[in-house]
């Protein structure tokens, strides 16, 4: 019975599992930094996932179907997550760092089908794979084993979990706190490395210690600029989302009990779609073997 939000956001253990899973996201940044920050904002989270799913979504009798520029369009533009040259210039960017190619044979028709390059599978099946591990951490489940086992479940869990993700506002749109950070370039990334840095066992009355933190150091790991970090950590710190210990030095971090529990609830909504995608999936293949 897979996990649903409430359950999740409801679970004293809840926090261990999403400090994981930023630590896992990390280590993906580290193994592929440009390929990594297509997640580090909300948009091209969504972007990303989206376009991952309408190719796994492909179907031969119709030629219309599969990773489009106007299928892409078409779905995000209908939840207002991006305009469409937004996703036109996404698009050209991953078709020039290349972790997208052309369909072979389809270079000069119409519509023009493009799918994931190698490089951009093994991310999104990395992907899925801390999702359910961070799951397992929860109940001792198994779902990560299973999931590397039975890669076919891949085609039928990635589309589901995109799909219900765009589709539910709860999701699709951050809470004001989570927002500020989302919805900016490399904003997930920031927010990673901080979770994942949580001292989670010594915690104060409404704050979690992150630790010694130099933006300059900070913003050149993430390949964003210095003044746009200063700025977005200023704005969340107005907010009280975050602070420092030693002003006016800002070198030791704090984040808000607030914020956590705030993100946390907001996370529980796609881990608990991942939940679901992945009992579905894991159903039908056994189905199937019967």
């Amino acid at each position: 019975m897979a996990f649903t939000a409430e359950q999740l956001a409801g679970n004293c253990s809840f926090l261990m599992s999403i400090r994981f899973l930023a630590g896992q996201t990390r280590g993906m940044f580290d193994a592929g930094p440009r390929l990594a920050r297509l997640l580090a904002s909300h948009q091209r989270w969504l972007l990303t996932q989206t376009a991952y799913a309408l190719h796994l979504e492909f179907d031969p009798r119709d030629p219309t179907s599969g990773f489009t520029a106007v299928r892409l369009t078409g779905r995000i533009t209908a939840h207002k997550v991006a305009s469409r040259n937004t996703v036109l210039a996404f698009i050209e960017e991953l078709y020039t760092y290349r972790f997208i190619t052309h369909t072979p044979g389809d270079e000069r028709r119409r519509p023009r089908h493009f799918e994931p390059a190698s490089v951009s599978h093994q991310a999104m099946f990395g992907w899925i794979y801390a999702n359910l591990a961070a799951l397992d951490l929860l109940d001792g489940g198994e779902r990560a084993t299973f999931f590397q086992a039975n890669p076919a479940l891949m085609k039928l869990v990635q589309p589901r979990i995109a799909r219900h993700c765009l589709e539910d506002a709860a999701w699709r749109e951050p809470p004001e706190q989570v927002a500020q950070f989302l919805w900016t370039e490399a904003g997930g990334l920031v927010v990673d490395n901080f979770i994942s840095r949580m001292d989670i066992e010594n915690t104060e009355s409404d704050r979690f210690v992150v630790g010694r933190v130099e933006t300059r150091a900070l913003a050149a790991d993430f390949m964003m600029s210095r003044t746009h970090l200063q700025r977005l950590l200023a704005k969340a710190a107005q907010r009280g989302c975050v602070g420092w210990h030693d002003e006016p030095r800002k070198t030791r971090l704090w984040i808000s009990r607030d914020f956590v529990e705030e993100y946390c609830a907001w996370q529980a909504v796609k881990f608990a779609y991942v939940d679901e995608a992945f009992e579905w999936a894991k159903t039908r293949i056994e189905e199937l073997a019967v």
